[in-house]
């Protein structure tokens, strides 16, 4: 039986609307197979920039990129702009150990200090060629620090009990659900002192400071650019884009540098969810995978 009219525009629509599916469809799996980051290098004269934003919870990325311009004879100089309040001690040994190399290996990194670059951002900041920071950049607090909540008055008032079965006393050392014995804060206070010993050896050693200088510049202080500059903590005063000039003329560029940096390719789901949530990313990092032994300074009383 012939079709309708009708029946033929209905069917000329439907192949249509399947063939606007799987054109979507193909168009997500291409987003989708793209790297996470992408970067043309061209030959020249590049200074490339890797940023460090925000609390440090994980140095996957920044290792990632500074590893691959090291490798990169395209790329002459490094700019590290860190702008954080610190974080988790490992990553922020990672990235450290990461910039180490590059400088031993003969590529220079450059750091610019945004707005604030303290603790575990003056951390990864230390084996750089030279440190550049904003007079009223934020910076120093070099300390260690963690947290522990208790709960345990409160769920006493709603009628909440806990039962803990353990082998080992220390195994829930700094349960919320209890306060802690003297024994587990000398524990506790032992942990700090070795990861705090390692943080200011660290400074001693890149600053090129004796110990007991670093010691008295180690109490968890936080300073401004000029302070840290006059105090031996940075090596100079300027702009992300003073910080720039500094790079290209330790890479041993003449002239205007290129400027090169990653940029994330994010897939349509990524895109909604930053419409609807923000950076989610950062909501989920911030408050699920906060690392319990920080290199981060204390927050402010004025925000």
């Amino acid at each position: 039986m012939a079709l309708s009219r009708s029946g033929k525009w209905a069917l000329g629509i439907l192949g249509a609307l399947f063939i606007l599916f799987i054109f979507f469809w193909v168009l997500i799996i291409i987003l989708v197979s793209q790297p996470d980051d992408s970067v043309r290098i061209s030959r020249g004269n590049n200074v490339a920039v890797v940023e460090i934003d925000g609390i440090i919870i994980n140095s996957e990325k920044a290792v990632r990129q500074i590893k691959r311009y090291r490798q990169n004879r395209n790329v002459n100089a490094i700019l590290l702009r860190v702008d954080s309040p610190g974080g988790g001690v490992a990553a922020s040994q990672e990235i450290f150990e990461e910039v180490k190399k590059t400088v031993e290996n003969g590529k220079p990194v450059v750091v610019s200090m945004g707005a604030v670059a303290a603790s575990g951002g003056y951390y990864v900041s230390l084996p750089a060629s030279s440190i550049v920071a904003n007079p009223g950049t934020i910076t120093g607090s070099i300390g260690v620090i963690s947290r522990f909540f208790h709960v345990e008055e409160l769920l006493d008032k709603i009628g909440v009990d806990v039962t803990t079965i353990k082998s080992g006393r220390f195994k829930d050392s700094g349960s919320i659900y209890r306060d802690m014995a003297e024994f587990e804060k000398t524990y506790w206070q032992d942990l700090m002192d070795d990861v705090y010993v390692q943080f200011v050896s660290a400074v001693a050693e890149t600053r090129q400071f004796d110990l007991d200088r670093a010691y008295e510049l180690a109490e968890g202080k936080t300073y401004t650019g000029r302070q840290a500059y006059e105090l031996g903590l940075i090596d100079t005063l300027g702009t992300y884009e003073d910080a720039i000039r500094i790079a290209a003329d330790l890479g041993g560029i003449i002239g205007e540098p290129e400027i090169i940096r990653e940029r994330p390719r994010r897939t349509i789901w990524d895109s909604f969810l930053m419409s609807v949530l923000g950076d989610y990313t950062d909501i989920r990092d911030t408050y699920l995978q906060l690392p319990a032994i920080q290199y981060r300074m204390p927050e402010p009383i004025i925000k």
